[in-house]
């Protein structure tokens, strides 16, 4: 983490990375255990604690909003939890629907790469500015 409002955004989109890595070794599990008794599927919500860091308010600039986030990207770490516990559409108890868990990857694949080129974006305008 590189402490500078210049960094902001990169450190948020770092995270979000982080994140979506995480999201996709989730998958890759769900993926490995689609036979397996019992077993439920696990995802990571990145996006509603980054909502919920940045707050609703229409009024507030972004730039605003991401300074009151940088003193506590700590607050941006997610883990894994247990999607739909309760429920499965199988006789083994297993929730995990291997359809569902490859569009989930790919789309997660897509977020990954968007951010990665995100950050290449912003470090290469802030090299611009330093030239």
């Amino acid at each position: 983490m590189i402490n500078s409002n210049l960094y902001d955004y990169i450190n948020v989109l770092d995270k979000a990375a982080d994140a979506s890595w995480l999201r996709k070794e989730a998958i890759d599990n769900n993926i490995a255990n689609q036979d397996t008794p019992t077993y439920k599927r696990r995802d990571v919500d990145f996006q509603s604690v980054l909502e919920r860091e940045l707050g609703y308010s229409r009024y507030v600039s972004l730039d605003k909003r991401m300074r009151g986030v940088q003193g506590h990207l700590d607050h941006l770490n997610v883990g894994t939890y247990v999607d739909s516990a309760t429920y499965s559409y199988r006789i083994d108890d297993n929730n995990v629907d291997p359809e569902q868990e490859y569009v989930e990857m790919a789309e997660t694949q897509i977020m990954y790469n968007g951010l990665i080129d995100s950050m290449n974006q912003e470090f290469a305008r802030i090299k611009s500015v330093i030239k």
